[in-house]
């Protein structure tokens, strides 16, 4: 009873910073104007909502006009990773509960457990709307969170420093 208990608090902590990201999404925009911590925290909060996309790439390839691309990637890359973590503490709350219901997810859980955190790598990297069932997966399978963590921010960072490199060169284009 105890852990089912830790399991729903989990879950209930997970969906109330979703919601608070997207009650304040005007106000988050906003911290881009302090450089690398506002894009650090764009990106966390912005990977923190769960199943509600939320643009923080947006504000990192702006922000490549003015700051390092590398630099600019490498601190959003890592703050969406750690943002990532209310899907993984989902997951782990609702072990067993979601992942039988949705076909989305047992396909996601049937590469996780073949290919582990290069899955966890992979689906990080490539932007695409399924990386919150990764996360809820990985939780559930019970991978452990730091590694969960690392394959994540490994693809985030890749995937940010590439868009701000972009972004940068988009720039050098228009000047």
């Amino acid at each position: 009873m105890e852990k089912r208990t830790g399991g729903v608090l989990e879950m209930i902590f997970a969906v109330a910073i979703a919601a608070a990201v997207i009650y304040f999404s005007a106000d988050i925009a906003g911290l881009g104007a302090y450089g690398y911590a506002g894009a650090f925290v764009i990106a966390l909060l912005s990977s923190a909502t769960i199943f509600f996309p939320a643009p923080g790439w947006a504000v990192v390839v702006a922000l490549s006009a003015t700051l390092d691309p590398v630099m600019l990637g490498a601190v959003a890359g890592i703050g969406s990773a750690i943002g990532e973590l209310t899907g993984y503490a989902a997951g782990d709350g609702l072990r067993g509960m979601m992942n039988d219901r949705l076909k989305e997810a047992k396909n996601i859980e049937d590469v996780v457990k073949s290919y582990d955190v290069l899955a966890i790598f992979f689906l990080a990297f490539i932007p695409n709307p399924l990386f919150d069932v990764a996360g809820i997966v990985a939780g559930g399978l019970k991978i452990p969170w730091w590694r969960f963590v690392l394959a994540c921010a490994a693809g985030r960072v890749l995937r940010y420093v590439l868009l701000a490199m972009a972004g940068a060169f988009a720039v050098s284009l228009l000047t």
